[in-house]
């Protein structure tokens, strides 16, 4: 699965690139999320070219990739079964975007935390492979994406950005300034640019102050994404902090069903998605979403109602 043995990328699949550079970071510490992004650079890309010779033999090798991935890892749940699939993507995706936003909001910005924000992008990028993103997803990635360029730009310049969401530019970002701001990401490069994004009159005015960040929004991220070799940048180790666990519902102790509860499958599924989460969250050690996604599961199933 080395990369030597793929042909050149085509230029129409340009939009893909940094999710499979994403996935060749993680093919060592996330296989299961490297996997995920070599299937969403899949599909999109069937959707951008499927009939160009160049794009044909590209989509071939890439689609070896992912099958001699799948024989690989088989018996991984998280493979063979999509809701713990998009569980396990969504909580990496989630890691990077608290690591990235608890090291933004106590003023800490250097290119790991730049790269955490813009890899939590192209990771929720990679939920659309399970189905439509939820709003609050939508929101990540819109703002974790801007976070990346604002920062980078601002340190770029020798310009100290504003910590937190303090707000967006009205339609988003150029898509140029992005694309050259994410080339720079992954590459350790810089782009010269016509001016500063962080000049007092180019603070976007717009609020975004509202952000919602899921629970455990402060839990520590112990794994932050990885900084390319080429950058020259070492990540410092990032200890973990105390979690505020919550309690259990006493209610839950001497629930009783009202009268004789008849579960439908969609409460039988929405049960088995929030034990998925719980088990998900546990293999990143965040007990508090793992509590909580238990009591919802536990309640519907003895009292029929969320």
């Amino acid at each position: 699965m080395a990369a030597a043995a793929f042909p050149p990328l085509p230029p129409q699949f340009k939009s893909i690139q940094h999710h499979l550079r994403t996935a060749q970071e993680l093919d060592k510490r996330e296989p299961v999320v490297a996997y995920y992004c070599r299937l969403y650079a899949m599909q999109t890309g069937m959707k951008i070219d499927s009939k160009t010779p160049e794009c044909r033999k590209f989509l071939s090798k890439l689609m070896d990739q992912l099958e001699a991935m799948k024989k690989q890892f088989g018996d991984n749940e998280a493979i063979t079964q999509e809701i713990v699939g998009c569980a396990h993507v969504e909580n990496y995706a989630l890691k990077m975007f608290l690591y990235a936003d608890n090291e933004d909001r106590a003023g800490q910005f250097h290119k790991n935390m730049i790269k955490s924000f813009y890899t939590a992008s192209l990771l929720i990028d990679v939920l659309t492979v399970f189905g439509e993103l939820s709003e609050e997803n939508v929101q990540h990635r819109k703002y974790a994406r801007w976070k990346a360029a604002y920062i980078h730009n601002c340190l770029k310049n020798g310009e100290t950005p504003q910590p937190g969401p303090i707000g967006m530019e009205g339609e988003g970002f150029d898509a140029e300034r992005e694309e050259a701001g994410s080339s720079s990401l992954h590459s350790g490069t810089t782009q010269p640019s016509s001016s500063s994004t962080c000049e007092a009159n180019n603070i976007p005015t717009s609020n975004y102050t509202g952000i919602h960040i899921p629970p455990g929004a402060h839990a520590p991220a112990n794994t932050p994404a990885e900084v390319p070799h080429n950058t020259g940048v070492t990540s410092n180790t990032i200890h973990p902090a105390p979690q505020n666990i919550p309690l259990v519902d006493p209610s839950l102790y001497s629930a009783q069903s009202a009268g004789e509860v008849r579960l439908t499958p969609e409460d039988f599924a929405r049960a088995q998605k929030y034990c998925k989460y719980a088990g998900s969250a546990l293999q990143y050690e965040d007990v508090s979403t793992a509590v909580q996604n238990l009591q919802k599961a536990l309640k519907l199933l003895i009292t029929g109602r969320e």
